[in-house]
């Protein structure tokens, strides 16, 4: 089941971001992360979020701001099984156009968005972090 994030899920929802940052982008230092938990926790009731929930245990979540997707995290036992998919079906059900930034050296995210039809717009460099991005864009068949 997807539903809107609650404040009870804040917990649990920003121990997923953390431990999927971690795993996802080792090429960045722990501490960027560990150093943003707090910020991201008191972020998350003010963004549009959504999560995914199976026998009440909430497994992934993704967040959005307007077309802008923040990031799709599924908790690291639950990957591959789906999760990220639905999340991402659930908000294209929902916009016309999403955007997303997404690290070059996280090819396994790269290759997700990109069988989910994203499609990369232009390379930047991320300056908090130093590392090289992609913009991504995907538009449903309603807005080409």
């Amino acid at each position: 089941m997807i539903r809107k994030l609650q404040k009870a899920d804040i917990n649990k929802v920003s121990h997923i971001w953390l431990n999927t940052n971690l795993k996802a982008h080792f090429f960045i230092p722990e501490q960027y992360w560990i150093s943003n938990y707090e910020f991201v926790k008191e972020m998350l009731p003010q963004a549009e979020v959504y999560v995914y929930e199976n026998n009440n245990e909430i497994q992934g979540f993704i967040g959005l701001k307007d077309d802008y997707i923040e990031g799709i995290f599924v908790a690291d036992e639950m990957q591959s099984h789906g999760i990220g998919k639905k999340l991402l079906d659930y908000i294209k059900n929902k916009k016309t156009k999403l955007q997303l930034n997404v690290y070059q050296k996280n090819v396994r995210a790269i290759l997700f968005y990109q069988r989910e039809r994203f499609i990369i717009q232009i390379e930047q460099l991320d300056e908090s972090t130093g590392e090289k991005e992609y913009v991504m864009n995907w538009k449903s068949n309603f807005e080409r």
